[in-house]
């Protein structure tokens, strides 16, 4: 029996003009102007991208969670 992935880490940061939220394991990468409006195209980029495949042959559970960081800039004390 395999031993597959219960989750998808995906990575956010800021590009010039918008979020960027690129995944690690899958070929997804999707943008929006707000967290709330990118996190949406993320969880709606990686369903269409499982629709139809087996995630069994991309080393995945049938469920995986999505597991989001983000880049942010550092705050220094003035």
């Amino acid at each position: 029996m395999k031993n597959l992935k219960h989750t998808i880490t995906a990575a956010i940061s800021r590009g010039e003009k918008l979020l960027i939220a690129e995944c690690v394991e899958i070929n997804v990468v999707t943008q929006g102007s707000t967290m709330d409006e990118v996190i949406a195209n993320l969880q709606e980029a990686v369903a269409l991208h499982f629709d139809g495949e087996n995630h069994e042959g991309m080393g995945l559970v049938k469920n995986p969670a999505l597991v989001v960081t983000m880049e942010v800039e550092p705050a220094y004390a003035s």
